[in-house]
């Protein structure tokens, strides 16, 4: 991989190319072994892309800088995606995965890019799984949207989230279906986290035409 990103990479049983893969994109402060937990059951079947964000934000690393919650900065947050995307894309080459079953999982800071990915990535994307996340407003106006409507995404949103407001989860509800992707919209009785039954129904969903 020529892409600047560190990240760690679980290769499936059976590495026979065509395999289906799994792309985790951490939250704030994190790292890249956050979100492995959540996708354990697709172990073994798929490969399994973990990157680490590229800018040092203690105790672990970030995606984007930020002036407020909810506002990346637009230069930072831009370059990031090109790379993110080209790392997609690059990962598709090289291990030879199933380009018909690409899929994407990101909380917190990861949610945002991850929503960001399946509006520049499109029918590219299979499924994305955006666990407390938003969509920036200047991706909504600004961004080049492709095709969605054969991609499905998840999003899932604590009721009592007081660091990404359930509103912006809602809002990113309303701005997918409006691009005709087919969206499951599910909150949680929590605050800023990912509960149990939210990890069921995100490996549920993405189950659902993994295997």
């Amino acid at each position: 991989m020529n892409s600047p990103y560190t990240f760690k990479h679980l290769l499936p049983e059976n590495n026979d190319g065509n395999r289906p893969a799994i792309f985790l994109l951490h939250g704030l402060g994190s790292n890249e072994e956050d979100l492995l937990q959540l996708v354990g059951q697709f172990k073994g079947h798929c490969h399994i892309f973990s990157l680490r964000g590229p800018i040092t934000h203690s105790p672990g690393y970030a995606f984007y800088t930020f002036a407020e919650e909810g506002k990346p900065e637009r230069k930072v947050f831009d370059q990031m995606i090109v790379f993110t995307r080209d790392f997609i894309l690059e990962a598709i080459k090289e291990f030879n995965l199933n380009k018909d079953k690409i899929y994407l999982v990101g909380f917190n800071q990861g949610a945002v890019v991850a929503e960001t990915l399946s509006v520049v990535m499109g029918n590219h994307i299979r499924g994305t799984v955006a666990l407390s996340g938003f969509i920036p407003d200047f991706v909504k106006s600004d961004y080049v949207k492709m095709p969605i409507d054969q991609s499905k995404i998840f999003i899932s949103h604590g009721e009592y989230d007081y660091v990404y407001p359930i509103a912006w989860g809602e809002d990113s509800k309303n701005f997918f279906e409006e691009q005709k992707a087919a969206v499951t919209y599910k909150t949680y009785p929590d605050g800023h986290g990912v509960t149990p039954d939210n990890i069921q129904d995100l490996v549920s969903f993405i189950a659902e035409d993994l295997y």
